[in-house]
């Protein structure tokens, strides 16, 4: 009787630990002071209210609910996305409305009430963004474009001029792409000029180029910080992303993963190409790739280990009908990424004991998955869709291995988050400029279990170098609130579906 009380006791405090609340802090908290040259250790959210002028207004309830969860959870840091056509008169970009700022002023207002840092950023900039549809002029070549846009960032600077740093920053434009280092330089010299005439003060915030994975170390003579990106590999954070080409047909993610490339780069992407690498016993087999999308032009030769040519394929994408399921085009590139989503074979002769696939003119394409065929057997590899991920040594084909019958030379884990994706940020960060992660996350059709061990080492290495955190979003897709997993127990808080897995782990780093 006695055995059967104590379990009896164990199970009532093990029952009732789980159906706490989650762990919740006092706030408003002091705010740390940044500098450019030093970030704060930020962590908190991206808050979605302004991201689309299409989208509804959110009500004020909403907005300071967020801002009160978030302070009671225990961080203080939210990330605002803006579209700049929010607050546009009539549409004419150069006529800015007055009263539709009075929603960014709440959120600035909220901000100070309750302890969080708010980071202004314009996600849809006058004449660039990497939203759908693009601007029609380009903010990096158009002086107009950089007019107006100056004209924003000033109005902006003027509207909050003397709110201290430690409670607002600027961040200048979202995820540059298709410009140059010293394009992007002149652009934000100009930016940063017209805020500081209005506001000396104002700490200015500039995400990397690349879509904000390469670090512009030219941009310290400006006196502003930096702010990276946690979504890689990208067949985690955006797998089965509605709004990325050909996500519907990426292999289901793992983590930590063998690190094979999805990629294969052209001659017009030469700092990352290299050669798909299979070895093994290979001959008197089928090899079969499964093309998924290709960029401008892509012309891919097999070749075994004396060089022959195995196979060769010319890919030129365009509009009409063709070898593509789907016509994309890419006028901000001035080029077509088509999906061909087909499979594409040949045989590999006997005695074939190396494939070298490499893209030998063009610009890039991916493959969803290879698989070896032989006689009515079938070994896949699934391969890891992220940009930017070079082919490194060889994947060994070993048919007779029970547990995988691919073996990568190098693994896709905390190590190669820490050495591939986050040194050269710490390298700038040595050289004089703050760093943050302004956006992580995976999106909600990642299994969850691959997301936690993902996210983890991702924060892991964002505490041992110093980098703050800001995940998109907090509510739906990507947060901790009603994000519409379909693989885990949500757990009822505050009237919202909480996944109190993330939130556990998100609040330990």
């Amino acid at each position: 009787m006695r055995r059967f009380l104590l379990l009896a006791g164990i199970a009532t405090i093990l029952s009732s630990a789980l159906a706490a609340p989650p762990r919740t802090f006092p706030y408003p908290r002091p705010l740390p002071e940044p500098s450019a040259a030093k970030l704060p250790r930020w962590r908190g959210f991206n808050l979605l209210y302004f991201f689309n002028a299409r989208s509804a207004p959110t009500s004020p309830n909403v907005m300071e609910e967020d801002f009160r969860l978030i302070a009671s959870l225990g961080f203080n840091f939210v990330r605002i996305p803006m579209d700049y056509r929010c607050w546009l008169q009539g549409g004419d970009w150069e006529k800015i409305d007055e009263g539709k700022l009075a929603d960014i002023d709440r959120v600035v207002a909220l901000g100070e009430k309750y302890g969080v840092h708010v980071s202004l950023n314009f996600h849809r900039a006058p004449g660039y963004t990497v939203a759908k549809p693009a601007e029609t002029r380009s903010l990096w070549k158009d002086a107009d474009a950089q007019r107006v846009c100056a004209m924003h960032w000033a109005a902006f600077a003027r509207r909050y001029q003397g709110i201290p740093s430690a409670r607002l920053s600027f961040n200048l434009f979202n995820e540059p792409a298709g410009v140059t280092e010293a394009g992007y330089f002149a652009v934000v010299r100009r930016m940063v000029e017209v805020i500081r005439a209005e506001d000396p003060g104002r700490l200015v915030l500039c995400d990397g180029l690349d879509y904000g994975n390469v670090p512009p170390l030219s941009l310290r003579e400006l006196g502003v910080g930096l702010c990276t990106r946690g979504y890689r590999p990208m067949n985690i954070s955006h797998y089965r992303a509605n709004w990325i080409n050909g996500a519907d047909r990426m292999p289901p993610p793992e983590w930590p993963a063998p690190q094979v490339s999805a990629f294969l780069y052209g001659s017009m992407k030469k700092e990352f190409q290299s050669p798909l690498v299979l070895t093994g016993p290979l001959g008197g087999k089928t090899l079969r790739l499964h093309v998924n999308t290709v960029s401008s032009r892509a012309k891919i030769v097999a070749t075994d280990a004396a060089g022959a040519t195995l196979w060769e394929h010319l890919f030129v994408p365009g509009p009409g009908e063709g070898e593509w399921q789907k016509v994309v085009h890419r006028p901000e590139y001035g080029t077509y990424q088509n999906i061909y989503d087909r499979d594409y074979t040949f045989a590999l002769p006997a005695g074939t004991t190396e494939v070298q696939l490499r893209n030998v003119d063009g610009d890039w394409l991916t493959l969803s998955w290879l698989s070896v065929e032989s006689e009515g057997r079938t070994w896949k590899l699934n391969l890891v869709d992220s940009w930017g991920l070079r082919q490194t040594g060889a994947a060994r084909f070993t048919p007779d291995d029970h547990a995988a019958a691919f073996h990568a030379s190098a693994t896709l884990d905390r190590a190669w988050l820490r050495d591939t994706c986050y040194d050269p940020w710490r390298d700038a960060q040595q050289a004089g400029l703050g760093v943050m992660i302004g956006e992580m996350g995976a999106f909600q059709h990642t299994p969850h279990a691959v997301v936690l061990r993902w996210m983890e080492d991702v924060l892991a290495t964002a505490r041992e170098s110093g980098f703050g955190w800001a995940l998109w979003n907090f509510r739906s897709g990507f947060g901790v609130l009603d994000s519409n997993r379909t693989d885990i127990t949500y757990e009822e808080w505050q009237g919202h579906q909480l996944d109190r897995a993330m939130l556990e782990l998100l609040q330990r780093y």
